[in-house]
């Protein structure tokens, strides 16, 4: 590994920290397209170095969630039993893949989310979710939506890399009616599982690297730490467009490279 290279891996997982600790994404949308794009890593393995650098900015996160009480795993377990299983078989699914179709999807996933965190910012998303979407059904059984939608977000996160935070968030808030600090700071610390999960079904396959995970994961705790004490100093809308423009800038130059590739 050289010197530029390591630059580069710092760079992401500091960000990768960043974006973690600020809304609670994956540490995959910032690690992936770098290092897909910059490094020329194989989609699958970058995949792998991205859930493995999640594990260290998600953990590092919920700590600081579990220092205000604002974790409830409790009530979550089977939501988190199931997305860990689905995030190892997802991982597994990912290994069949062809490199530049998985490359592509991982792009065209981030992109979505940047043009999302564009259009509006979480809390009012999430707000307009509650209005527009009729729940009950699935509130009122509870076991059998945290066993289908854990199972569901598991695969997915598996599959391209993201940890679901987000996804986690709704269903702990809608569903399983979790207070809204509460909620992040679980739907955070559950991603920290799927994360080890995926990244361990991943490096099943490729071996460890562990002197990128090492480089990353450090930064990524680095990066966490710092969004932690001033994630509250910009309003939601500000934050969301800026994270949103980061999002579709990596996720196009992570497209443009696999395509032109």
């Amino acid at each position: 590994m050289d010197v530029i290279s390591a630059v580069f891996l710092i760079i992401a997982g500091f960000f990768a920290g960043i974006v973690t600790g600020l809304v609670g994404a994956s540490a995959a949308v910032i690690v992936t397209p770098m290092l897909v794009a910059f490094l020329d890593y194989p989609a699958f393995t970058a995949i792998g170095i991205s859930l493995a650098t999640d594990v260290f900015a998600s953990s590092t996160s919920a700590l600081n969630y579990y220092r205000y009480k604002h974790i409830d795993l409790k009530n979550g377990i089977i939501l988190t039993v199931m997305a860990v299983f689905g995030a190892f078989l997802g991982s597994i699914l990912s290994s069949h893949m062809p490199d530049s179709l998985l490359g592509r999807g991982a792009g065209i996933a981030i992109l979505i989310m940047g043009v999302n965190f564009i259009r509006k910012p979480i809390n009012e998303r999430l707000k307009e979710f509650r209005e527009h979407h009729d729940l009950h059904v699935f509130k009122r059984n509870k076991t059998l939506s945290s066993i289908f939608f854990g199972l569901l977000i598991g695969v997915i996160c598996g599959f391209i890399g993201a940890g679901g935070g987000i996804m986690i968030l709704i269903i702990l808030t809608f569903i399983l009616g979790y207070e809204v600090k509460t909620a992040i700071g679980t739907s955070v610390l559950i991603m920290t599982f799927i994360a080890l999960s995926g990244a361990i079904g991943h490096f099943i396959h490729t071996g460890t690297p562990l002197p990128e995970i090492l480089i990353t994961g450090t930064a990524s705790i680095i990066g966490a730490a710092t969004a932690s004490k001033f994630a509250n100093k910009t309003t939601d809308e500000k934050l969301s467009k800026t994270i949103g423009i980061t999002f579709i800038a990596l996720a196009i130059i992570m497209m443009m490279k696999k395509f032109m590739g």
